[in-house]
């Protein structure tokens, strides 16, 4: 009660209450690039566009599968351009998040998706030898096959370089 005999409303929220700073340690700006976790997202946005083009360029002879490949390349390949960026620009300290544990819940899903997107990958490569029972002809020519085979190479080396980025992710988020 006041001296008034009315009664004072309460005071405002406090947006900090709410929104805490946001959690990061990793280094925002070009300092990212010299880090170990900003160098295999930028081998994981190369390896990953080398496995869009690679499948781009093959006849596709099983869509289910290489369509499915297709669409983890891209879409990865974007989230981690958009991911570095956010990174890049210093975006992170305008976005009220826990970035540590966003890095690791992003790399971890990718992972995931990428794992299975390089078997599908080296399925459809190990189908070379299959013949079609409408004609003689095989799945994959040579020209495609030799390209599968490269395709499923860099789709390994792009789920190793996720896989190394969780880890650094966990670490950093638990630490």
């Amino acid at each position: 009660m006041s001296a008034r005999g009315g009664s004072m409303p309460p005071p405002p929220p406090n947006p900090t209450a709410y929104f805490p700073a946001p959690r990061i340690t990793l280094p925002v700006g070009l300092d990212m690039l010299r880090t170990y976790s900003g160098a295999f997202i930028c081998l994981e946005i190369l390896f990953g566009a080398l496995v869009w083009i690679l499948i781009a360029a093959t006849r596709v002879p099983l869509p289910l599968l290489q369509g499915w490949v297709m669409f983890v390349s891209v879409t990865a390949c974007f989230l981690s351009i958009l991911f570095l960026g956010v990174f890049l620009f210093s975006y992170t300290h305008r976005i009220a998040v826990d970035w540590n544990q966003m890095d690791f819940l992003f790399h971890a899903a990718t992972f995931v998706f990428y794992f299975g997107a390089f078997l599908l990958q080296a399925a459809t490569t190990s189908l070379h030898n299959y013949q079609l029972l409408s004609n003689d002809s095989m799945l994959l020519s040579n020209r495609d096959y030799n390209i599968s085979i490269a395709a499923s190479i860099f789709a390994f080396a792009t789920t190793i370089c996720y896989g190394c980025s969780t880890a650094l992710a966990l670490r950093r988020w638990k630490l």
